[in-house]
């Protein structure tokens, strides 16, 4: 036989769960120090730099 599930129950446990995931995926964006911050803003933007220079720019055909 099958379990009986309270499905209120079943619901809130859902919703719990999914806000604190939320919560854990805010934490690890929102949680930083400003060093941090700051890093990973040059890291990303040296990183763009890099793939711009990369670029093969094609002639202009007319």
């Amino acid at each position: 036989m099958a379990d009986i599930v309270n499905l209120r129950q079943f619901r809130k446990a859902k919703a719990r769960d999914e806000r604190e995931t939320v919560a854990e995926q805010n934490r690890i964006s929102h949680g930083r120090t400003k060093a941090e911050k700051t890093l990973t803003k040059a890291r990303n933007e040296k990183a763009a730099r890099q793939h711009e220079q990369g670029r093969i720019e094609k002639p202009e055909q007319d």
